[in-house]
This record gives structure tokens, C-alpha cells and sequence, in this order.
């Protein structure tokens, strides 16, 4: 039986067989005796991008991770970065230091702020994110050629993302078919933060499922 830990573009996890390129989290939300989520669905703004391997580290999903033997931050899992930001999430500092980097000078570059910390990049993102805000943002699909390649737009509950001016299917498993123009409506919903949008058009590069390209 798959577990709860898989997250959709819009930062909803679910039990699903397939499996994704980065791992992450939103601090604790499981309980470890039953492996299954709890009510909350963060304890941190902090919401990451981690590596799935990194100097060799093991760790139980969903189980007690803590050094102390108490239950650790809840592994969520995604399809590939892009993903992952589009759900509300930035890279790690830990083991993703060279993205977090790059994501941090991309959103330092976009707002003219030098002085902008991680924190406050979580404080922005929290207010943003529709799974932790429940904020909507509706925009006009003539808008859409001016989002920059992985930002992810829905159509209903479908969502999209943006890879050279081209609307992909996303699917649990990877990205599917393209979406017809003619089959765009005229309002879409922007799922990825529009910190997040900034730091993609200020050249920030996230890694890509592999099946974007069949």
C-alpha cells in the first residue's frame, strides 16, 4: 500500500505507486506508528526541495528519522522540481546548497533586494502558495506567453506546464500529451507562486522529469 506523500502541483500529497526525482518537506506531519498523514499539513514555512540521496543517508518514510528517536520531518516526494515549486516548495540549503543559491539570487535579483533571507523567501512563498494560503490566481490566458518555461498553470483540475511556449499534461507518473490553444479557456489558474514565477524569468533553471521531452 502506497503511502500519503506524493504532492501534485497543487501542493496536495496522495497515495500513488509512481515514483519522482526530489524528496522534501513541510516539517512534521505524520504520525509514525500508522504511517499515515496527520490533520496539519505543515509545521514550518519553510517548504523544501531536498535531494533524494545525499552522503549516503538512509531514513525510514514516515517513520521516527529524529536523532533522538522522536518521529523527524515528514518525506514528501515529487515528480521533479518543477513540481515541487509549482506546489509552493524552494530548494534545500542543506543539500541542494548550489539551487538554493541560484533560487535565492534569482528572487534577490527580480524584487532589487539584496538583503532578502531565506526567511523572508518562505514568508513571501507562505502568503502565495495555494496549499498553505488558499489563495487563487486567476489569470487571462493571453497572459500565458509571457510566463517563463516551468511555471505551471490548471485548466479545472488538470494542470499544465510550460516548456517552450507549449502546455504539457501532468501526470503522477510524468508529463503526457500538450494542450491545444484552441482548447485553452480564457482564464487559467497560475499554480506556481509568483516568487517563484520572478525567479524563473530571472533565469533560476529546475530540473525536468525526463518524459518532457518524449
Amino acid at each position: 500500500m502506497p503511502l500519503q506523500n506524493r504532492v501534485d502541483p497543487f501542493g496536495q500529497p496522495a497515495a500513488t505507486q509512481a515514483r519522482g526525482l526530489f524528496t522534501g518537506n513541510r516539517g512534521v506531519v505524520h504520525d509514525p506508528d500508522t504511517k499515515t498523514l496527520l490533520r496539519r499539513r505543515w509545521t514550518t514555512r519553510a517548504w523544501i526541495i531536498c535531494a533524494c540521496a545525499f552522503r549516503g543517508r538512509r531514513r525510514e518514510v514516515m517513520g521516527r528519522n529524529s536523532p533522538t528517536g522522536g518521529t523527524g520531518w515528514t518525506e514528501l516526494f515529487f515528480l521533479d522540481e518543477v513540481t515541487a515549486l509549482a506546489a509552493g516548495h524552494r530548494p534545500c540549503f542543506f543539500c541542494r546548497r548550489e539551487a538554493a543559491v541560484e533560487f535565492l539570487t534569482c528572487v534577490r535579483a527580480a524584487k532589487r533586494n539584496q538583503a532578502l533571507k531565506a526567511s523572508d523567501v518562505d514568508a513571501i512563498l507562505h502568503g502565495q502558495r495555494l496549499a498553505s494560503s488558499g489563495r487563487i490566481q486567476m489569470i487571462a490566458t493571453e497572459t500565458l506567453p509571457d510566463l517563463p518555461d516551468g511555471a505551471m498553470i490548471a485548466c479545472g483540475e488538470r494542470a499544465y506546464a510550460l516548456r517552450d511556449g507549449t502546455l504539457h499534461a501532468w501526470h503522477f507518473e510524468g508529463y503526457g500529451g500538450t494542450l491545444s490553444p484552441e482548447l485553452i479557456p480564457s482564464v487559467v489558474q497560475l499554480l506556481t507562486p509568483p516568487l517563484t514565477v520572478l525567479a524563473l524569468r530571472e533565469g533560476y533553471s529546475p530540473v525536468w522529469h525526463a518524459s518532457i521531452a518524449s
